[in-house]
């Protein structure tokens, strides 16, 4: 199958590679035309993935010089507030034959859309999205790893899983897209409170109450949305959430991190050298839990520190001082 995957980043190089290892055609699409003509010459994406070497079957080009025109899968590998910018692109030039698919974690701000609603809504088509415990630096390494492809129609979402599945890479499939995206896009914030506490100096056991009472939290607001209840213990749901909120590769818990030691989100940024998704899924978050009246005192703990109206000890003291109540049957 001919793939172009939109975007060059750790997640969109690791995913092209895992993409031609499968024996698919694949381009990869850049924003400027000088990192396609390095990526070209040297199939080494060092900013992003430092010391993988990218197969040589993979074309790298820019843009605004692509021709999607016979790609089967298009690949949307951009942060999520790209995504209808991408989709608007790719609208006239795709194949109404091709299938999407997201890889974007989050909420567009303004809209609370989903990417796979941005993607849809620009292109007139359906989109499939795919969200698991997935980090690229080890995906481009071969480590095992599985994830979930989440599409309304059934039929889409087995042929991706077919495109997709590797003897590295386990794919499962989901009809529960509501609850997949919203999955991959709160734990990134929950990953930021994380970070703080361990920027804090706190332990395992702050960890863990906060990762734990965090699924409460995003199950919560999920169930109001749609989402199964099954998708928050699966792969795109505590798996996930495990991934980002415990692992040295993820950006999301090192934000937390410099956050925890006085660094504003411009800073935060700029140290950490990518997108960090929980800072704008944050401000989403927060909006669209006041919007359906839901409480989310973890996240919103993230707002508050990104607006610069808590310090993140005041956000330990605001966690610690709610009124006790049963776990079980707490909302």
């Amino acid at each position: 199958m001919d793939v172009t995957v939109v975007g060059s980043g750790s997640w969109g190089s690791a995913f092209a590679r895992l993409l031609a290892r499968r024996g698919h055609r694949v381009q990869v699409l850049t924003l400027e035309r000088a990192e396609a003509a390095a990526l070209e010459r040297t199939h080494r994406n060092p900013h992003f993935l430092p010391g993988v070497l990218l197969p040589a079957e993979i074309r790298f080009v820019a843009l605004g010089d692509a021709d999607i025109s016979t790609a089967g899968l298009v690949v949307y590998a951009v942060p999520t507030q790209a995504v209808r910018e991408v989709a608007r692109w790719a609208s006239t030039r795709r194949s109404p034959s091709a299938f999407q698919l997201s890889l974007a974690k989050g909420y567009e701000l303004g809209t609370l859309k989903r990417p796979t609603q941005v993607i849809e809504e620009e292109t007139g088509a359906a989109a499939a999205a795919l969200s698991g415990p997935n980090h690229a630096e080890e995906v481009s390494r071969d480590m095992p790893s599985a994830t979930v492809i989440a599409a309304a129609d059934e039929a889409m979402a087995g042929a991706l899983q077919a495109a997709v599945t590797s003897d590295t890479f386990r794919v499962y499939t989901n009809d529960d897209i509501v609850g997949v995206e919203f999955c991959g896009a709160v734990k990134n914030p929950i990953a930021v409170a994380v970070g703080m506490s361990d920027g804090l100096g706190f332990g395992d056991n702050s960890r863990a109450s906060l990762i734990t009472r965090s699924v409460a939290e995003m199950t919560r607001l999920g169930l109001v949305q749609g989402a199964h209840v099954a998708t928050f213990t699966g792969l795109a749901g505590i798996g996930d959430l495990i991934a980002t909120c415990t692992s040295r590769h993820s950006r999301n818990r090192l934000a937390g991190e410099l956050l925890a030691k006085g660094a504003s989100p411009t800073e935060v940024e700029r140290e950490v050298g990518q997108v960090v998704e929980g800072i704008p899924t944050a401000y989403a978050l927060h909006d669209l839990a006041g919007r359906l009246g839901i409480d989310m005192p973890v996240t919103e703990n993230v707002y508050q520190v990104l607006e610069g109206r808590r310090t993140p000890q005041e956000c330990v003291a605001d966690l610690m001082g709610r009124s006790p109540k049963r776990e079980r049957h707490e909302s």
